[in-house]
């Protein structure tokens, strides 16, 4: 079945049914079978075609071409023969030049419109799926399990989505939107677990982060400046976060933590509200806890403009903990606790 190209409109009933991954009107249709190789059909794919994947394959992906939409039905991606991605199970990298400590990335040219949906990652020793340089990527319904770095990760990109994922034991974190000024991401609906943070959005600006359950995690969210770069204008709404309770020993990049809901440090406007926000205690060593942390960045960047409000924050230790720095409204929430006193 490998390379098959069938034009989209015999096939557009069935699109339709797979979720409508319907492209433009030249676009093909590719099947892969367990066992073939999906490295081989993105490379024999023109750009907006759909590749329908199925059963087991172990290797990694490297996709370069715009609006390729991986489709797995009951796929699965595991570590294989050394490849393209090294570490990483699926990579989606525009034209970017790397740079060094003294000099950022810079994106030459997005890969644009890569969607990916429906597989079962597992066991990449950095990234499930990880994305440099793109545009409007789109990753949903994916099941990450175990990876060494991230579940999910996205760097200098623009308009990712991130929905209805299950993320497990992403040693870093679950979902990372990272380097991205013009990040414009949306993280919906996911479930992240057993991970480092579980949600980490770092040097990066402007988002929506929209009905996901964070459980099980050291830290639920942290909105992160000063590492360099800014960070912020994220909004919160209808998320679960609780029982983050794993601990995470102190490495290289910083102290031991365990037992935040969302942490805000240095980060700027980012606002909350409706989120449920329980049951966050330390399960080990920390330098820091509680149910909202907010406090300066690395830098002495103090966060400001950071609104919380209707939240339910209860259960932690404590619920609402504020070093006092920048401009922030913290009130009115439901919470029992806060340090310094008074925030509820």
């Amino acid at each position: 079945m490998r390379g098959k190209r069938l034009l989209a409109m015999p096939v557009m009933a069935v699109l339709l049914l797979l979720g409508g991954w319907v492209g433009s009107a030249e676009a093909a249709t590719l099947f892969v079978g367990p066992n073939e190789s999906i490295q081989a059909a993105v490379d024999a794919a023109n750009p907006y075609d759909t590749i329908f994947v199925f059963g087991a394959h172990s290797e990694d992906v490297l996709i370069q071409k715009d609006g390729l939409r991986l489709v797995g039905i009951g796929a699965t991606l595991t570590p294989g023969a050394p490849s393209p991605c090294g570490d990483d199970g699926f990579c989606v990298f525009g034209d970017v030049t790397f740079g060094d400590d003294d000099n950022p990335p810079v994106v030459n040219a997005y890969v644009k419109d890569v969607h990916i949906s429906g597989f079962h990652i597992s066991g990449f020793a950095d990234t499930g799926i990880i994305a440099f340089g793109a545009q409007n990527a789109q990753f949903r319904t994916n099941q990450v399990f175990d990876s060494g770095g991230y579940g999910i990760a996205a760097f200098i990109s623009t308009g990712t989505r991130v929905q209805a994922n299950v993320v497990n034991g992403g040693d870093e974190a679950g979902i990372y939107i990272g380097d991205s000024p013009n990040a414009n991401a949306t993280v919906q609906s996911n479930a992240v677990f057993d991970s480092g943070f579980g949600i980490f959005l770092r040097d990066s600006m402007h988002g929506s982060i929209l009905n996901n359950v964070l459980q099980q995690n050291c830290v639920g969210a942290l909105v992160l400046a000063d590492a360099p770069g800014p960070a912020g204008f994220y909004t919160f709404l209808g998320n679960k976060i609780r029982g983050n309770s794993r601990a995470c020993p102190a490495n290289e990049e910083g102290g031991a933590l365990s037992g935040i809901g969302v942490a805000i440090a240095g980060a700027q406007n980012n606002i909350l509200h409706g989120n449920e926000i329980t049951d966050n205690v330390p399960g080990g060593d920390t330098e820091v806890s509680g149910g909202l942390v907010v406090f300066s960045g690395d830098l002495g960047t103090p966060p400001n403009g950071n609104i919380a409000t209707r939240n339910v924050i209860t259960g932690n230790s404590p619920d609402i903990l504020w070093d006092g720095t920048g401009n922030n409204t913290l009130s009115p929430n439901v919470c029992g606790s806060s340090v310094p006193p008074g925030l509820c």
